[in-house]
């Protein structure tokens, strides 16, 4: 028992001094921080979305915002899955291949798939 609290004690120190730091920086952030904590008209005025920001939080937004974002996520993961692939591109042979082309098919597919039913689409 004394040898597995010995190994993880090294990452109990490691959180505690992570803890411990970022308390003392965001303190000091907060301290010395040049920007006025008021509110002005620039922070309070409407970002890239166009909805004011301090609103009754029941309005009807459009779902589009949410459906791009979404999208964005998924393709972003799955071309994620190219970068160690085309790291090791010599060492996977003929199936590793075949099977990027199946898996860029799909991902080609979707692509049209949503493209055709217009969710990409902001008119």
């Amino acid at each position: 028992m004394n040898v597995i609290l010995h190994e993880y004690l090294a990452i109990l120190i490691f959180i505690l001094v992570a803890i411990v730091l970022s308390i003392v920086l965001f303190g000091l952030s907060y301290l010395f921080s040049t920007a006025s904590h008021t509110q002005d008209a620039e922070k309070v005025s409407a970002y890239e979305c166009g909805f004011n920001p301090f609103e009754d939080a029941r309005n009807q937004f459009d779902v589009r915002f949410y459906i791009v974002a979404i999208l964005f996520i998924i393709f972003d993961l799955e071309v994620t899955f190219l970068v160690p692939w085309s790291i090791c591109l010599r060492e996977v042979g003929d199936f590793g291949f075949w099977s990027i082309i199946a898996f860029l098919g799909v991902l080609t597919l979707g692509f049209i798939y949503e493209w055709r039913r217009g969710a990409l689409d902001w008119s």
